[in-house]
């Protein structure tokens, strides 16, 4: 018709079109700094890390970094096609020396996505242990560089990299299976901060039930346990099964089922919402 007649746009356009509207956020303060954290392994934290992180960097037009924040050797990095050898340690040892982006991008891998990554130690012999005082040193260098920071965590609270972590936190997402011993352990995890004096992220926390199963044999109610969730947190949010994802590689944006990019896309609305929020003062 020459663009004389327009075809109506969907709801689903509709509610992609909104939920990119939130995830590009103007970030508040300059620099925006989001846990992702889990006690229980196997469940998805890195995963998700890498779908939020990628999902926010292919949307918006400043930088988007991922940390790996394991204190033992993590595996952020094996979800993309590493560019450089270099880990957070080479970082800080060499700090000083880091004057502009460039320097910065010298330590970086950066998907397809433009999410950069900076990975862990995964030399085996190394005994240095990444503590609380090494999370705010590196915080402090990305922080001049990147307007987000996505901070994949190990899978102890009492770690001392994991104080500097929350200490520093804008907001947490919390990743559970959906299953009970999942959902009990991300329970407690709520729990213990609460306890602890971070009652603050307890309520505008984002939860993530990872890898749901269509047709799943499984009795646990998935109503219930986002309903349990959703009365103590912010948000929660559904990720369904995907067979990119249970390839375990380097995730890739572009081979996601619609169902599951719409729930990264979903989950990057409700943490950019928060980007509005003045910095959370440190801890």
């Amino acid at each position: 018709t020459g663009g004389l007649v327009r075809a109506p746009e969907s709801a689903a356009e509709r509610r992609r079109r909104e939920l990119t509207a939130r995830a590009r956020t103007p970030v508040t303060g300059g620099h925006h700094r989001v846990a992702v954290l889990s006690l229980k392994g196997g469940v998805g934290k890195t995963t998700t890390a890498v779908g939020l992180g990628s999902t926010l960097a292919s949307l918006r037009g400043d930088r988007v970094v991922a940390v790996d924040a394991n204190p033992d050797r993590g595996t952020l990095c094996d979800k993309l096609r590493l560019e450089t050898s270099a880990t957070v340690r080479d970082l800080l040892n060499e700090r000083d020396q880091v004057q502009r982006y460039a320097d910065v991008r010298a330590y970086t891998t950066q998907a397809a996505s433009r999410l950069e990554v900076l990975a862990s130690d995964r030399d085996p012999t190394v005994s240095v242990a990444f503590c609380e005082q090494d999370y705010w040193d590196v915080s402090q260098v990305l922080e001049h560089y990147y307007s987000i920071c996505i901070t994949d965590c190990g899978t102890g609270l009492l770690h001392s990299a994991m104080t500097g972590v929350l200490r520093l936190a804008d907001q947490i997402v919390l990743v559970s299976s959906p299953s009970v011993d999942g959902a009990r352990s991300a329970s407690a995890t709520l729990d213990w901060l609460q306890a602890h004096g971070y009652g603050d992220l307890v309520r505008h926390a984002v939860v993530v039930l990872a890898v749901i199963r269509p047709r799943s044999k499984s009795a646990v109610d998935t109503d219930r346990l986002e309903q349990h969730f959703a009365a103590r947190c912010r948000a929660v949010i559904r990720v369904p099964y995907d067979p990119h994802l249970d390839e375990g590689a380097e995730v890739d944006l572009g081979r996601l089922n619609r169902a599951t990019a719409d729930a990264y896309l979903m989950l990057a609305a409700e943490i950019g919402d928060a980007f509005a929020r003045p910095p959370r003062a440190p801890r």
